[in-house]
């Protein structure tokens, strides 16, 4: 199976439908800006923001807590909800994830990936 290479930031995503079709219209198109994102000193907070912008979930995000699983959990959390995240890390918290360090525990629950943030930011 064919693989596609992103350039910002570094992962590798199988090629899939989302791939073959949405992510080259992603990579030629704007990136979307997290508008109601504003960067506070409560990174929980600025996680929840940033989840809450690039999944589109509404008032959800709002009561995650670090036991509140994601990924499974969250039908918006899909390959592409997966890259609409890491694309948001990295605009919002300049969090450059490289392929690597991608694996399905990252995003377990919301504690789990604040962990990871936190270990990167600090």
């Amino acid at each position: 199976m064919p693989f596609l290479r992103c350039c910002r930031p570094t992962w590798v995503v199988k090629a899939t439908w989302e791939s073959e079709f949405l992510l080259p219209f992603m990579l030629n198109a704007e990136a979307p800006s997290c508008a109601s994102f504003t960067p506070s000193h409560d990174l929980e907070a600025d996680l929840r923001a940033i989840l809450n912008d690039a999944l589109q979930l509404g008032d959800e995000a709002l009561h995650f807590n670090a036991q509140t699983p994601l990924l499974g959990s969250l039908p918006q959390l899909d390959s592409m909800g997966v890259l609409a995240v890491l694309t948001a890390l990295d605009q919002q918290l300049g969090l450059q994830i490289h392929d690597d360090e991608i694996d399905a525990s990252l995003f377990e629950t919301f504690g789990t990936l604040t962990a990871f943030v936190r270990a990167r930011v600090a």
